[in-house]
């Protein structure tokens, strides 16, 4: 019976889509994984799932090895000897962190008053917090949330336009798929292999990604301008700040900072370190001088963020530590952070902060709290990885691998031609999948194909870089996008999901042009590598 059905199959399969009976299994496994994963059938399952029936069938039709499945082992401890992985659970809980110490919060309130007396000002604010936690979380979600929690209150309050608020905070906060240390970036890196690093990825992404950024502060700023209305100015009585910062104070903001920096600054030399460090510690120290408490609030905020940030990422350019001990420093750096911001707030208070409410934000809960977001996030990678892996192996032994790269190497267009096609591919995915299934379901499919085609180093960096930006688009496209529904479960009743929804337009069209331009001058993804990557990594 089983020869009888083997032999209808293998003619209806090679005649009707020109595969043999294997090719053709490969190809059936993949449509019934999607269409599991788009009923709602968790991912992990339907992988492991799939690749379970399939390798009864292939075993019983002769068409696949069981044999072949004695690899799994050896490949599941490849994975998790990995040291790219590690750096997963490090930066996010790196991110944890610095969303339940305050900062967030501190950082948009002090560029929120600094940039308040421009039309949009609020708005370009938002971008700016928004991708600066972006690039210290990795996390889409948390960033999404944190930010509408913050922000968009205040923004309603002022008289904001509810389309462009929504936008601003759903567009930033997306960034952090691209940003590094961005967890997408970390997993592409993983699954690209190739040579191709976290490293190289972090560095192809960063300017790229701050590009983007701009590209939503200025849209922000020029709209307003034109139209006032659409982001009205701070008034002045809410940009003041009670409270006058003492010389003691403004002695010791300055020293603390000027420490900071320096520790930073010797990821590059003694020389810079010290006079930077010295330069800062001046410089810090007469704008305090001044008194002013808004300005406290801006360098408090600001400083020590941006320079946790840099200093993470120049020790991994800088070839001094690796990804995963980044990620640690990184921790540890977030846990000074959030002792620090305790410190400013008992000493700008004492000088008359009233804004300030001094407690201490790292608590036991709060740690719990980091803890289990961080567990839930890697458990789910690492569920991941064993299933897909076990996937993916059925896939190739029947043949799908090589049928697909045959294909995509068809289209025409040589590499131009095939990423087209792989960026519609990942937009369409991007639209209903989170970015963990789609790394995990097409780059093992992509790769194959690159490699016929020839792709170098830079090229695959350039090609996850459009990867990332691509499901940035994916991400707030109405109506599916899973930012608008991270801001829409966070969002006051006053804004409509209409709002959030047609104001993720505009950002939309702005992230094609940057995918447009990224992708017709990968000179400037180069541009990035080649500044970032030194001869030391």
């Amino acid at each position: 019976m089983l020869a009888t059905m083997h032999g209808a199959l293998t003619p209806l399969i090679g005649g009707f889509l020109g595969m043999d009976l294997g090719e053709g299994f490969a190809m059936i496994m993949f449509l019934v994984f999607m269409a599991m994963i788009l009923t709602g059938y968790n991912v992990a399952f339907s992988f492991a799932a799939t690749g379970v029936v399939f390798a009864f069938l292939g075993d019983v039709f002769d068409v696949f090895d069981p044999s072949a499945l004695n690899l799994l082992g050896q490949k599941w401890t490849e994975q998790l000897t990995n040291s790219t992985l590690l750096a997963v659970p490090l930066f996010v809980l790196m991110g944890a962190i610095l969303e339940r110490s305050g900062i967030a919060e501190r950082l948009l309130t002090g560029l929120a008053m600094l940039m308040g007396p421009l039309p949009g000002g609020v708005a370009a604010a938002v971008v700016i917090v928004g991708t600066l936690l972006a690039a210290a979380t990795g996390v889409v979600a948390a960033t999404v949330i944190v930010m509408g929690l913050l922000s968009l209150p205040a923004m309603v309050k002022l008289g904001y336009d509810h389309k462009l608020a929504t936008g601003a905070i759903t567009a930033s906060g997306t960034l952090a798929q691209m940003l590094p240390p961005s967890l997408v970036l970390i997993l592409l890196a993983q699954q690209l292999g190739n040579g191709v690093g976290i490293i190289g990825l972090f560095a192809g992404a960063l300017i790229p990604g701050l590009m983007v950024s701009g590209m939503y502060a200025a849209y922000a700023l020029i709209v307003s301008w034109r139209n006032p209305e659409l982001g009205p100015p701070m008034p002045k009585e809410e940009r003041t700040l009670n409270g006058h910062v003492e010389p003691g104070t403004a002695l010791a903001v300055s020293a603390v900072l000027g420490v900071l920096l320096f520790v930073v600054m010797l990821t590059f030399s003694p020389f810079y370190s010290v006079v930077l460090g010295a330069v800062g510690f001046v410089g810090i120290f007469l704008i305090l001088r001044t008194g002013s408490m808004l300005a406290a609030e801006v360098l408090v905020g600001v400083v020590p963020t941006i320079l946790l940030i840099m200093g993470v990422l120049a020790a991994i350019f800088q070839g001094i530590v690796a990804p995963s001990e980044a990620g640690a420093i990184g921790v540890l750096g977030a846990l000074l952070l959030g002792i620090l911001n305790w410190w400013f707030d008992k000493r700008l208070s004492a000088d008359g902060g009233d804004h300030i409410d001094v407690k201490w934000r790292l608590t036991p809960q709060a740690a719990r709290e980091a803890g289990t977001s961080t567990a839930n996030i890697t458990i789910l990678v690492l569920t991941l990885i064993f299933a897909s892996t076990f996937f993916s192996v059925m896939f190739r032994e029947l043949g799908g691998n090589d049928k697909t790269s045959e294909w995509l190497q068809a289209v025409g267009g040589g590499k131009v031609g095939f990423t087209v096609v792989a960026m519609i591919a990942v937009f369409l995915l991007g639209i209903n999948l989170e970015f963990l299934e789609i790394t995990f379901i097409v780059v093992p499919i992509f790769v194959p194909a690159m490699v016929e085609l020839g792709f170098t180093e830079k090229e695959f960096v350039w090609f996850a870089v459009l990867m990332a930006l691509n499901l940035n688009i994916a991400f707030i496209s109405p109506p599916v996008g899973f930012s608008l529904f991270y801001l829409q479960s966070v969002a006051p009743p006053e804004v409509k999901t209409a709002d959030i929804h047609k104001g993720a337009i505009p950002f939309m069209v702005l992230q094609c042009i940057a995918l447009l331009v990224l992708g017709i001058f990968p000179q400037i993804t180069d541009f990035s590598y080649d500044l970032f990557v030194t001869s030391s990594v």
